[in-house]
């Protein structure tokens, strides 16, 4: 017994001996004003690289691998002004600092510019308006913070990337959708004031929240304890994608009893923003509720609730913008004295989370998340099966037809159509409803009807992320995590414009049944049209990292496995693929993704950093690029396969207290991945092999096989030069390229193969450059902070190297060969590397000015914040495609013979001189 006391007695006192000897910083954060605790409060200690959160209580903890000696403690959270505190550091010994405080930042410039960010993207139907600046909003790089804020407008992409390499996150649970890959901005729009919390990593970095992909990670926190306690009221005025917005919100912080809620609701509306006809509508409604069950245990729920409605705008030829300038949209037209936009976005797809936070330890914690979203993504778009193209811009009304004439120019046409378009232009939507009315008095089906391209999806997300300190120097992350997701696809008819009798669900184009088991149905407003199918996918996967931290030396090793099965499943049978080729559940698809990472970080010295980064990805296709025709048939695209991706950067890092700066070499390389496009075109070489031995068709272009290089230098500097001036600078040179001549066929009803396809051989593409923005950008700028809260600042951005989108199939031997399969007669090689070369867009500069005011009356923050785009009201192309319609040299030679085409490039412009002003009152 004496033996045992003494063994326990010896254990209880080296466990006091080797807690004495442990070196320890913890502390607290209040707020200012209010002395309530700060959770989510990021502690870094400055010229390490570590750091870490506050908690519920405000209070944080370091307790491995502590630095001795005089250091310096950052505190930073958005919103809140960051202050620095210098500290030492002895060892064996614990550093205390309780209750430091952070004042409010009234000129919070950051929520500001987020306006610009998930508000203005950009429409994801187009290839050039691909925009991951919602990703990088967050980041305290200034290169990142430069290409979200300034480089956004002009459709940049960081290192030449779509948002599909990058993985947005809230609570945890991944939001990219398995569609295409990219998160859907507008289900979170508007909610600006709760999700500003969020933890970022750039490029191949670590996350402990899953492998994330090669731009990085963004982890949008929402609970409930995390918002600093007290509200907002906003009100904002804007000309560039919608008039007003208005926003109020209110977090109640750690109540007494453990529970915590926090509450938003907002609205954006306006009849257009900068280009014609562009409606805006949009409602947000934001609820989160958490219980702190104990010191272990705490669960919140998440609520995301934003319907919006948004008019699209329309790429348009060189000739339309001549004649009605670059805010021109051919998608509206004015019915009963209010514009009408024939092509809507509606967006309503509520989003549920339940979270719980497991603190195992004080060095392991486990947190498992259950996420749903359902609801409705709906594109509606005017049908004519019954009558002619009703687009105001449609070719042969536009002057460039009447000049093309057989016979010779026709002037008096050309100036006719002129006249006309100048003075109207617009969707003639009396003309429309006359057309049905028509059709209604000799009982006719309706020749024009809204219809509605939906998709309907229902996906629940599970998934554990685990989080383990082993020791001072080695944190272990890991992660499962299960997807499941049912889509709904349909056309709905969603206006018959006038008819009374219906529209009848035939392809008018080649005369196939829609639904060939209810065969010559005419359908009303409210029912499916053209295609009805379902498509299902599962994903499981899993990751583990680990992370060693060192006094010179960090690194990481990462590794991932994905599991995803896809299958279609027809509800209709389409008359030209009878039985199982459309109908019923096609075959199940299966991938199996693996990804591996590592990285290191060299501290040179406190000031000087060397960080390089390496990994190799397999990944399943998305959706939309594994069915080369889902509409229609279960074809799926020919040797698909999994894409792979392989990255490597490296980074100089120089840190001090006046000057930091940063600059990256990059290289990716995506090997094996597919795209699927639609389009009509004529001058197709096939012979017998479509419909009537015809040379037009409306196409699918399965491209197969692709390979994309991305390498190039970021560099990002700023410098305090005053306590009042900062300088800032950013700039990105890239070369983005395709990487190989990959396979390319077309599938139609119209043609008559087994499968429906016509393969044309390689596409001469490599060494193209990939579209999607300026491949070299420039910004540089200062900032004026005056001690009195106003500051000012301005940027000028610098933008070249950026291309139009290539037709690859008039770089096949289609764009030679006649419609018997051989060469043209009178081919010119000169002239057709003429017409074949890649068109390069205009360099351009754009200037930005921003500014504001705040002021503190009794317990209330007003700040009034102003920004000005493109000041000088510059003109410049943002992006643009070649049109698919002429296949073959004849037909583009011919069309370009003028000098005015009918179907030359289509081109996205950038918005002249806009502005933002905003409102806002914290309490």
């Amino acid at each position: 017994m004496k033996k045992s006391l003494i063994i326990l007695l010896f254990g209880v006192l080296t466990s006091f001996t080797m807690m004495a000897q442990s070196t320890i910083i913890k502390g607290s954060v209040k707020d200012a004003t209010s002395s309530e605790p700060i959770p989510d409060v990021t502690i870094t200690i400055e010229e390490t690289q570590k750091s870490t959160l506050t908690d519920g209580f405000g209070e944080f903890t370091f307790s491995s691998n502590v630095p001795l000696g005089e250091q310096v403690l950052r505190v930073s959270k958005t919103g809140y002004k960051t202050k620095r505190y210098p500290i030492i550091v002895n060892k064996g010994q614990t550093v205390d600092i309780t209750d430091m405080t952070l004042d409010i930042d009234v000129s919070d410039v950051q929520d500001m510019f987020t306006i610009t960010l998930s508000d203005d993207e950009l429409n994801d139907d187009t290839s050039g308006a691909d925009n991951i600046s919602g990703l990088l909003s967050s980041s305290l790089d200034i290169f990142q913070r430069t290409a979200a804020f300034e480089f956004s407008s002009s459709f940049f992409k960081v290192r030449g990337l779509d948002s599909e390499n990058g993985s947005v996150l809230m609570n945890g649970i991944e939001m990219n959708k398995l569609y295409n890959g990219r998160p859907q901005w507008s289900n979170w729009g508007g909610l600006n004031d709760m999700m500003r919390n969020q933890v970022l990593t750039t490029g191949l970095t670590p996350s402990e929240y899953n492998f994330g992909g090669v731009l990085g990670t963004s982890n949008i926190i929402t609970r409930a304890s995390s918002y600093r306690k007290g509200g907002r009221v906003t009100f904002s005025n804007s000309n560039r994608s919608y008039t007003n917005r208005a926003m109020a919100s209110y977090a109640s912080g750690l109540l007494d009893d453990g529970w915590s809620f926090a509450l938003m609701i907002g609205r954006r509306w306006g009849d257009e923003g900068f280009v014609d006809g562009t409606v805006y509508d949009s409602n947000s409604f934001f609820a989160s509720i958490e219980k702190k069950i104990n010191d272990k245990h705490s669960i919140n729920f998440t609520s995301v609730y934003t319907p919006n409605r948004r008019g699209k705008s329309s790429a348009n030829t060189q000739e339309v913008y001549d004649l009605k300038g670059i805010k021109y949209n051919e998608y509206w037209g004015s019915l009963d004295g209010e514009q009408k936009n024939s092509r809507i976005k509606e967006v309503e797809e509520p989003i549920f989370m339940l979270n719980h936070y497991w603190d195992i330890s004080s060095k392991t914690r486990l947190n498992t998340n259950v996420g749903y979203q359902f609801g409705k993504l709906g594109n509606s778009r005017l049908d004519y099966s019954g009558g002619g193209n009703p687009s105001p811009a449609y070719y042969q009304d536009l002057p460039s037809y009447a000049l093309s004439d057989s016979d010779g120019p026709d002037y008096a046409g050309a100036y006719l159509s002129e006249q006309e378009f100048i003075n109207d232009g617009q969707i003639d939507w009396n003309r429309i409803l006359d057309a049905n009315v028509t059709n209604n008095i000799n009982d006719i089906s309706s020749a024009y009807a809204l219809y509605e391209d939906r998709a309907d999806d229902t996906q629940l997300t599970v998934n554990s992320i685990f989080t383990s300190e082993l020791n001072d120097h080695i944190i272990l992350n890991g992660a499962v995590n299960y997807k499941n997701l049912k889509s709904e696809n349909f056309g709905e008819v969603i206006d018959l414009l006038g008819s009374n009798v219906g529209l009848l669900n035939v392809d008018s184009f080649d005369g196939f049944e829609y639904d060939n088991r209810n065969g010559g149905r005419l359908v009303q407003e409210g029912e499916k049209y053209r295609y009805n199918y379902n498509l299902f996918a599962e994903v499981v996967s899993g990751y583990a990292q680990g992370q060693f931290t060192y006094n010179k030396f960090d690194f990481y090793l990462s590794g991932n496995i994905t599991s995803t099965t896809y299958q279609r499943e027809g509800l209709w049978e389409h008359s030209r693929f009878l039985g199982d080729l459309s109908y019923g559940k096609g075959k199940e698809l299966s991938f199996t993704g693996v990804g591996g990472k590592a990285g290191f970080t060299y501290k040179i010295s406190g000031k000087h950093l060397i960080d390089v980064n390496g990994g190799y990805l397999t990944r399943a296709p998305n959706l939309r690029n594994t069915f080369s025709n889902s509409r229609e048939n279960h074809s799926v695209v020919r040797d698909i396969s999994e894409e792979i991706v392989t990255s490597l950067d490296a980074s100089y890092i120089f840190r001090s207290p006046i000057v930091n700066a940063k600059v990256t070499g990059f290289y990716t390389k995506i090997e094996d991945a597919n795209e699927v496009g639609f389009y009509y075109a004529d001058g197709l070489s096939g012979g017998n092999d479509i419909a009537d031995n015809d040379t037009s068709a409306f196409v699918q272009e399965v491209l197969q096989g692709i390979d994309k290089k991305h390498l190039g230098v970021e560099l990002g500097l700023e410098a305090q030069v005053t306590p009042t001036i900062k300088l800032k600078g950013a700039a990105s040179i890239g070369q983005y390229t395709y990487d190989n001549n990959p396979n390319l066929y077309l599938t139609s009803a119209s043609f008559e193969t087994e499968d429906g396809s016509i393969d044309y051989g390689q596409a001469n593409l490599k060494d193209y450059k990939l579209a999607g923005g300026p491949q070299r950008a420039a910004s540089i700028g200062f900032e004026y902070r005056d001690p009195n809260f106003w500051w000012f600042g301005a940027t000028a951005n610098f933008f070249s190297n950026a291309y139009i989108d290539v037709n690859a199939l008039t770089r096949t031997e289609n764009f030679y060969l006649d419609s018997d399969g051989l060469p043209l007669n009178d081919y010119n090689e000169e002239l057709a590397t003429e017409l074949l070369k890649q068109e390069k867009i205009s360099d351009y500069m754009v200037v930005n000015l921003v500014g504001g005011k705040s002021w503190k009356v009794g317990d209330y923050y007003i700040s009034l914040f102003a920004s000005v785009g493109n000041i000088l009201d510059e003109v410049y192309k943002t992006g643009g495609f070649e049109q698919g319609r002429n296949a073959n040299y004849t037909e583009l030679r011919d069309d370009n013979a003028g000098g005015a085409p009918k179907f030359g490039s289509k081109y996205w412009y950038g918005r002249g001189a806009n502005y933002f002003v905003n409102l806002n009152v914290r309490f």
